[in-house]
């Protein structure tokens, strides 16, 4: 594995975490500065390195804890001091995240970032270094989600062949290296070296079978005991820790267009992509041009772009209208939601729109029934808003009690939580009448996702994304943090929201 460029940082990292492990033996639990123990601590928790600040800090203070520790790579005196504005900040804190860093807390009291802690005696070990990331418990700003917010995905091999798949199988093959005495198969899937795959050697390569679900996954060759990329793969990508993986993504939908052989180049574009029209290249092949994609639940529309021209997909009568007098071919993958609008029995035309589809008011037009309005549509799980277009009049779902405001329309619009898989729940208030949920996840409207009784408890069910929401409860028009929840940040009313870090299951 390549190592150059990172050693003076590891270094760094192993003289901390050595540190970190020897006083955290002496004193378990919590590891201060010696200097200012008030207003700077380096804390051990559960396998984290974590640094707290106080913003009574003074900058000599702060000096000589970063020498201290030798933390002058993370820039404490711009965080800490610093003015910025919302962007700076945001692309400050991105960088602390490259860097391996979180951010848990960041309010008017104090910041705080952890970080995972290597074990030492294998700083240097790579492998060892990318098992972390299976290893602890908060993967999310390490791992990218296979699944959450990945709508599509595709791979680019050259000097071989993709991987052949049959059924669940995956043969993941390396070019060449015959000569090697060992060659094993780490990643994502196997717990990288913890349960590496060991790989037989063929007349021009080694390969083994792996089972995969669709999805993104992460791996790497073991030659002979050193770590490698799959030079063939022109897919990579920066775990956070210093390593870099090779991706491969399972796929799950293939696009065929047969009967343009005389075509010189045929590209495939869609919805998934943002209409990129020279993204996805296919292959000529004996059944006409393909290509292989990895796409999530949900309704796509797509076409062909054939030596510049755009055409639909002649193998597909499933399509909705383009919006330039034409149409799309369609493709849904999933469970559809049925859509339904009671009466309006006397409109000529009902249309579903929203965030799912850009607010376009021309491809999702209803179908006419003796009680209503409906439209079978299938979306992927999330947060969603929508309206219904009556005659050119926009409308909420009358049916649904859940909204969120639309601040730049000054509308209100209504709300779907598709496969929800969170659960919020604030303890007591038993005298409370009406307890509601509101964050960056519902746009903070303030009476739309109202909680619910449960023993001496409320909860509500929503559906999150992988990574860091913001959120507050409103307990009879009280907005209040959450008493439960020890993580929080500094708003521009300095009240302080609470945060909740969600990870990939």
């Amino acid at each position: 594995m390549e190592m150059r460029g990172n050693r003076r940082r590891i270094g760094r990292l192993a003289g901390i975490g050595l540190l970190a492990c020897l006083l955290f033996v002496v004193f378990p639990g919590q590891l201060f500065s010696q200097k200012n123990p008030k207003w700077t601590s380096y804390t051990v928790s559960d396998g984290r390195m974590v640094i707290s600040l106080s913003r009574n800090l003074d900058k000599a203070s702060l000096d000589r804890f970063i020498e201290q520790y030798d933390l002058s790579d993370l820039d404490l005196p711009k965080l800490l001091f610093g003015h910025y504005g919302k962007e700076a900040g945001e692309q400050m804190f991105r960088q602390l995240q490259k860097m391996g860093w979180r951010v848990d807390a960041n309010n008017q009291r104090m910041i705080i970032l952890s970080k995972q802690m290597l074990a030492v005696g294998n700083l240097n070990d790579p492998g060892r270094r990318m098992s972390l990331i299976e290893d602890h418990p908060n993967t999310y700003d390490l791992f990218p989600a296979q699944n959450d917010n990945l709508v599509f995905g595709f791979n680019r091999f050259v000097g071989k062949y993709p991987f052949a798949v049959k059924d669940s199988l995956v043969s993941f093959f390396l070019r060449g290296h015959t000569s090697a005495r060992q060659v094993l198969l780490a990643g994502s899937f196997t717990n990288w070296q913890h349960a590496a795959l060991e790989m037989k050697k063929t007349d021009s390569g080694w390969t083994t079978l792996v089972p995969l679900g669709p999805g993104k996954y992460w791996y790497k060759f073991i030659i002979d005991g050193g770590w490698t990329i799959d030079r063939d793969n022109q897919l990579n990508e920066d775990d956070g820790m210093g390593n870099t993986n090779s991706v491969y993504y399972k796929t799950n939908t293939i696009f065929v267009l047969p009967g343009v052989n005389a075509a010189r180049d045929v590209y495939l574009a869609g919805s998934f992509n943002k209409w990129n029209p020279g993204e996805l290249p296919m292959s000529k092949g004996a059944y006409g041009w393909t290509i292989d994609l990895y796409l999530a639940e949900g309704t796509y529309t797509y076409k062909f772009l054939v030596d510049g021209k755009w055409m639909e997909d002649p193998a597909n009568g499933a399509r909705l209208p383009d919006g330039h007098n034409g149409f799309n071919s369609m493709l849904r993958l999933g469970e559809p939601h049925r859509f339904f609008l009671k009466g309006y029995t006397s409109a000529r035309s009902v249309a579903l729109a929203g965030s799912f589809n850009e607010w376009r008011t021309n491809d999702l037009l209803m179908h006419r029934t003796p009680e209503g309005w409906e439209l079978p549509y299938t979306l992927g799980p999330g947060n969603y808003q929508y309206k219904f277009v009556v005659d050119g009049k926009w409308i909420t779902d009358p049916a649904d009690s859940l909204f969120v405001f639309d601040r730049d329309n000054h509308s209100v619009n209504s709300y779907l939580i598709v496969q929800p898989n969170y659960i919020f729940r604030l303890e007591g208030y038993s005298n409370a009448r009406a307890v509601y949920l509101a964050g960056d996840f519902n746009d903070w409207t303030s009476n739309s996702l109202r909680m619910t009784r449960a023993g001496n408890a409320w909860v509500v069910s929503v559906h999150l994304s992988v990574g860091k929401h913001l959120y507050k409860f409103v307990v009879d028009g009280k907005w209040i943090k959450d008493p439960a929840n020890p993580l929080w940040e500094e708003n521009e009313s300095h009240t302080g929201n609470s945060i909740i870090w969600m990870e990939e299951h």
